[in-house]
């Protein structure tokens, strides 16, 4: 059985659109970066966190029972850049990506009673230059809260990318190429792209 330990709703949709089966469950990890960690070995330990907490909750497990943890974080110049906490900060955020290219790390962990295994996906993305009305437009939508970076690459923020290199599920939040080559490697799914018979409860 596999189990999401997330609380986002793209992620699950994301892994729903792959036609895996799956429950979702909710886990609460603190996502709070370490005065000294390194970005992506920030993202792998929330990821890594998150599914070891999930294996946690489930009850009745054993060694057929993998949960899924990811996380997503956009990185410019060293500076993490997570949730933000209201308007002022999705702006701001905004203000500092404009004209600029970034990076958006997200980490996908399978963890089981048999081990752990991860696989990381970098991807490069350059913002077109936005003026504070455009900023201002946007973040009224209510769109950037929630998403790390303050935008949503399949929402309205689409039109404020000139530029990606990498994976556009991994920039919405679970790569689905390196999330499905972990699934296989674990033996939970077919190798095929054919495998269907979606099965998605959140508990």
């Amino acid at each position: 059985m596999l189990w999401l330990a997330s609380q986002s709703p793209r992620r699950r949709e994301l892994l729903a659109q792959v036609g895996v089966a799956f429950e979702a469950i909710d886990v609460g990890v603190p996502e709070v970066r370490g005065a000294k960690e390194f970005p992506q070995a920030y993202v792998e330990r929330v990821a890594r966190e998150k599914a070891r907490a999930g294996l946690e909750t489930v009850v009745g497990r054993d060694s057929d029972t993998f949960v899924l943890g990811a996380d997503t974080e956009v990185v410019l110049d060293d500076r993490v850049f997570g949730k933000p906490r209201d308007a002022a900060d999705a702006a701001a955020m905004l203000r500092v990506l404009s004209s600029r290219t970034h990076e958006v790390i997200s980490v996908v962990c399978c963890a089981s009673a048999r081990g752990e295994c991860s696989a990381t996906c970098t991807s490069i993305v350059t913002f077109a230059a936005l003026d504070d009305a455009a900023i201002e437009r946007y973040v009224a939508t209510g769109e950037p809260f929630g998403k790390a970076g303050g935008y949503a690459i399949q929402g309205r923020a689409a039109g404020f990318i000139a530029h990606l290199s990498g994976s556009y599920s991994g920039v919405m939040g679970l790569p689905l190429f390196e999330t499905m080559g972990l699934l296989r490697e674990a033996g939970v799914c077919a190798t095929g792209p054919e495998r269907t018979g979606l099965v998605h409860r959140q508990v």
